[in-house]
């Protein structure tokens, strides 16, 4: 063991704090990418008292790993100054920050490692735990404080680089649907003299379909004339050894948080795992629309896998171009039908089929827009490629930074 190895123990201090006061509080849990999570829970009639209160630079934990595949729930409460946690959590927070840096804590805990020591250490019949004994014995190196600043600042440098370019992301994409409303809703593109169409008296025709008028020389199509609909299934003919599966609660507003990486001859297959993606591909889940589990795939490798529980859709281009389709799709109005629709069904989850989207109805614009329109979200779809491509190269700096940690000497 190295010199400056120390039991996680001698740095660490359980917190006792209830909500006897029953103050109002935000109530929060944890994710299993080692995030605090607004809860989802239902306490109406729950006696609050009994949850516990963290504070600010203190630390949760999932003591129960039998639950979480490969992963434990652990996360630093930096959100605001307090909060409200399940008992089913153990709080946690370092006694002198001056001896251990909280943040250099929390990277420890980040290491797939890390993940790795608290499954092989939990135990328990009925179900498998992680407890406080065994995180105070947890040994790891623990360098002169300095020396943890200096790595948390070199963290947070990569961190935050990636935080920019998500908002940067994020605002393309706003910008983006900004457009869709303008042009393909609102009517008012670019006319052939720049201006915009219909405040300029562009000609307009009545619509029956849709109850509206539309620009002269648009038509109406239901989205099944436009495009395919789960077009290919996994099958003993593909020859993958290893698949990235992707389930409807690892996407929200076209944001992956998780790809599961499985062995087709080791690892337990979910039964769901079955639609085939390429590049371009847009999937959209039938339970809950309003959800927003949906997304367009963009430079994602050919063995991806998606859920049943996504409708895949794949566009024909010589129509239509994907993002303009995954545009009226996302679109708030009909999301908002899509989930009417969903509350209407008679299964268990509020849910739609792939039917009820592919028979909405379509406007098609004119070559010209179409063209135009292709053009502006093609510039939008390089610039979040090379985002999306320097926040790559930006998440293995930290993955190998976190890898190093085990190597940090005084």
């Amino acid at each position: 063991m190295r010199l400056n190895y120390k039991p996680l123990g001698k740095y660490i201090q359980p917190v006792v704090g209830r909500n006897n006061e029953l103050g109002d509080l935000p109530l929060v849990g944890l994710s299993i990418q080692k995030k605090f999570i607004p809860s989802i829970a239902n306490t109406i009639g729950t006696d609050m008292s009994t949850y516990r209160i963290i504070e600010r630079n203190q630390f949760a934990y999932g003591p129960v790993t039998s639950r979480n595949g490969e992963k434990i729930t652990i996360a630093l409460f930096n959100d605001f100054d307090k909060a409200l946690i399940s008992q089913a959590y153990v709080p946690f927070e370092v006694k002198d920050s001056n001896e251990l840096n909280p943040e250099y804590l929390m990277m420890w805990f980040r290491r797939p490692e890390f993940d790795r020591y608290a499954r092989f250490k939990s135990h328990g019949s009925a179900r498998e735990i992680f407890d406080w004994e065994e995180m105070s014995n947890t040994l790891l190196p623990i360098p002169h404080i300095d020396k943890q600043r200096e790595i948390v600042k070199e963290y947070n440098t990569i961190q935050n680089r990636i935080d920019l370019n998500q908002k940067l992301i994020q605002k393309l994409e706003e910008t983006a649907q900004a457009i869709y409303k303008e042009w393909f809703v609102e009517f008012e593109f670019p006319d052939e003299n720049g201006k915009p169409y219909k405040s300029n008296g562009g000609g307009m025709n009545w619509c029956e379909e849709l109850g509206k008028e539309i620009p002269k020389g648009w038509k109406v199509a239901k989205l099944r004339d436009v495009l395919d609909c789960n077009p290919e299934t996994i099958s003993s003919k593909d020859d993958f050894k290893i698949i990235l599966y992707l389930d409807t609660s690892n996407i929200t507003n076209n944001r992956i948080n998780e790809l599961q990486e499985l062995d087709l001859e080791r690892d337990k297959i979910p039964s769901r795992a079955k639609r085939k993606v390429k590049n371009n591909d847009i999937i959209f889940s039938t339970v809950r629309p309003a959800l927003r589990h949906y997304g367009i795939i963009k430079n994602m490798p050919d063995n991806l896998i998606v859920s049943t529980g996504f409708a895949v859709f794949r566009a024909n281009e010589q129509a239509v171009f994907p993002e303009l389709v995954y545009s009226f799709l996302t679109d708030i109005k009909t999301v908002e039908y899509l989930q009417a629709k969903a509350e209407m069904s008679v299964s268990t989850y509020p849910s739609i089929t792939s039917d009820d989207i592919i028979n909405l109805d379509f406007t098609l614009p004119q070559k010209r827009v179409l063209d135009l329109a292709r053009n502006v979200f093609k510039y939008k779809d390089d610039l979040i490629n090379l985002k999306n491509k320097e926040n790559q190269k930006l998440t293995e700096m930290k993955a190998l930074l976190l890898s190093r940690l085990v190597t940090v000497e005084n």
